[in-house]
């Protein structure tokens, strides 16, 4: 009889220990200090509850609802991007930008002609109203919370002649904002508030003016790579209804908004 040995053979595995390490800073997801802070004061100066009284204005879009110019979702949208492309978007996204970079070079002959040709450029009384009272409460609030070095001397400059896009482009470029990223914002926010004017006077619910805030978006974008662009003497408006409907606005006969 043969016998068969029972052989084990085991197999030393070798174990691989490892110790938990931070992941090197170019894979961090984390921004940079600077950006964090930049976000977060665009974030809450263009925010809808920012106290500039941005709610109390349509733009002309009361007069636009009830002249049957703006009737449903569709209406609003293409009155909208109309007034981005070729009317006060466009324009104000200019001011914008030449305001955030004489700011940002310490120019203030520069911010005060740029402040008085915005402030002239406005075609009607109450868009003149609107866009004053926002620029001045603006400033207001932004130099009490968020003061800043050197940003009393640029706003002296502008000799009290300051509309909204102006003093938002100064205020973001004393903190060193990128002009960037402020145009994106400013032209979102003011499309914003025109949609929600335009959602209690159609009315409109809320998923269907989130729609229409979406179909806008690409317009945005395009508006503000333009304003970014051009010079003082590319400003011009071709939204000449939406400007009779800010004159008209001023005798309508019930209104809930300011303009």
């Amino acid at each position: 009889m043969t016998s068969m040995a029972s052989t084990t053979i085991i197999t030393a595995i070798p174990m691989l220990m490892t110790t938990s390490k931070p992941p090197p800073p170019e894979d961090r997801d984390a921004m940079a200090e600077s950006e964090a802070s930049a976000l977060y004061r665009l974030m809450t100066w263009l925010s809808p509850s920012f106290p500039v009284g941005a709610f109390s204005y349509s733009s002309g879009i009361e007069w636009a609802v009830e002249a049957g110019d703006i009737v449903d979702a569709a209406s609003l949208r293409d009155w909208l991007s109309a007034m981005l492309a070729d009317g006060p978007g466009f324009c104000d996204g200019v001011f914008l930008a030449h305001a955030h970079r004489a700011a940002s070079s310490r120019d203030g002959a520069a911010l005060r002609d740029i402040a008085e040709l915005a402030a002239a450029f406005v075609p009607s009384r109450e868009r003149q109203l609107e866009t004053s009272s926002q620029g001045r409460a603006f400033i207001d609030i932004a130099r009490s919370a968020w003061n800043r070095d050197g940003l009393d001397p640029m706003i002296a400059s502008c000799e009290d002649a300051i509309v909204y896009p102006v003093a938002v482009g100064l205020v973001s470029a004393a903190h060193a904002i990128p002009l960037a990223s402020t145009m994106h914002a400013f032209l979102h926010a003011v499309t914003s508030n025109w949609i929600s004017a335009g959602a209690r006077l159609v009315p409109l619910g809320q998923t269907e003016s989130q729609r229409v805030l979406a179909m806008l978006e690409p317009i945005v974008a395009a508006t503000g790579h333009r304003a970014l662009a051009a010079t003082l003497d590319d400003l011009g408006s071709a939204t000449f209804r939406a400007d009779l409907a800010g004159m008209r606005h001023e005798t309508q006969y019930t209104r809930l908004f300011r303009s």
